[in-house]
Order: structure tokens, then C-alpha cells, then sequence
């Protein structure tokens, strides 16, 4: 199964505490830490409310929508997510995808804000997707949304399996090959037919 997992507005939960565990698990040298740190703590907000301008307040968590260095830092944070897929498979908890029967397994697949997640189609997979996904957000401050959310599955996957896997995820099924940046989610074997659009 693949998850396309979409994230509750996914810049302004972000713990700066996450932020900077990572940072420093990472390897960034302690100084640099404390300097984006400060770049991300010490911003403060004012509203204008009919053309008077409010008291300022200040933020506990959050990056700056268009801050050109919000992307990179929530990147930082998803190295967190990715940590913890990259434990579960060393574990032999969860296994990845092939795109082909020699090719590597692919476990998870981030971009921008994005995640699809590949799993077993089982109910004991999908509660070790939601468990990794629950320490993840309890650490970060992330929140999935599960009801934009969807779940795709191989052509060998059984309704029951299905039924298990999108109950305990709270996910919809998606119905057909949904498209992301103007290009299909899941490749089917008709890959002659699909790759037109590129």
C-alpha cells in the first residue's frame, strides 16, 4: 500500500525544541543551532484591524509562512519522520516498495510538504504506520490530517485487508490514479499510456 499523507497546515505546528534536537542530531555545529534558533523564536506579529495596528504578540511554535528559510527548516523536521520509518525498517517492522523486483525498497518518499508512505496492506501495517505517525507528531508538533488523506493499494490486495487498513488509518481509498504537480500518484502498468504526459 502507499499513504499520500497530507499535513495540517503544515508550517505553523512545528516545535522550535524539534527543530533544534534534530539540528543537533544532524551534526550542526551548537552555534549554528542557537543562530536559527533565534532567527525562529525571536519573530513577533501585529494585526491591523481597520487600519489601526494591534499590540504585538509572539508565537511559541511555527515558521514564517514565506520565509526563505522555512522550507529548509521544515525539511530538518521531517528528517524526524524519516529517522523513525528508517528505525521501524531496521527492525524489520515495516517494508518498503519495489518499483521493480531488483530495484531497492522505497519506504517513504518526502517533497516539500508532502509524504507517501509504503507499507504492507495489513491491519498490524497500518497500526505500525499510525504508531510511527503518532510519535512523530507528539515529538514535532505536526498534524496529520487523515481525512484529506489517501490510501492506495496493489491490484492483489484484499477488500478485507482494504476495509482494515483505511478503518484504522482513518484514510479514504483512493478510487483512481489522483494526480500531484499535474503528474499521476501511482504508476499501473500501462506505462506506455501514462508517460504521454510527460
Amino acid at each position: 500500500m502507499a499513504v499520500k499523507l497530507d499535513m495540517s497546515k503544515a508550517y505553523d505546528w512545528v516545535e522550535w525544541g524539534f527543530i533544534e534536537e534534530v539540528m543537533t542530531k544532524m551534526g550542526f555545529a551548537r552555534e549554528w543551532v542557537e543562530l536559527i534558533r533565534r532567527c525562529v523564536s525571536t519573530v513577533s506579529y501585529a494585526v491591523n484591524i481597520n487600519g489601526r495596528r494591534g499590540s504585538l504578540f509572539f508565537p511559541t511554535r511555527g515558521l514564517r509562512q514565506g520565509d526563505p528559510l522555512s522550507p529548509f527548516l521544515f525539511l530538518i523536521c521531517s528528517e524526524g519522520l524519516s529517522s523513525l520509518i528508517r528505525a521501524a525498517r531496521r527492525e524489520g517492522l515495516i517494508r518498503g516498495a519495489k518499483a521493480s523486483r531488483s530495484g531497492p525498497e522505497i519506504s517513504h518518499l518526502l517533497f516539500a510538504d508532502d509524504c507517501i508512505l509504503f507499507g504492507e496492506a495489513s491491519s498490524r501495517g497500518a497500526e505500525i504506520l499510525k504508531n510511527i505517525l503518532q510519535v512523530y507528531e507528539s515529538c514535532s508538533g505536526q498534524c496529520m490530517n487523515f481525512t484529506k488523506s489517501t490510501v492506495f493499494y496493489s491490484p492483489n490486495t484484499t477488500e478485507v485487508n482494504k476495509e482494515d487498513v483505511a478503518k484504522l488509518l482513518g484514510v479514504r481509498t483512493a478510487t483512481n490514479l489522483e494526480r500531484y504537480l499535474g503528474l499521476p500518484n501511482m504508476v499501473e502498468k500501462r506505462r506506455k499510456s501514462r508517460s504521454r504526459i510527460l
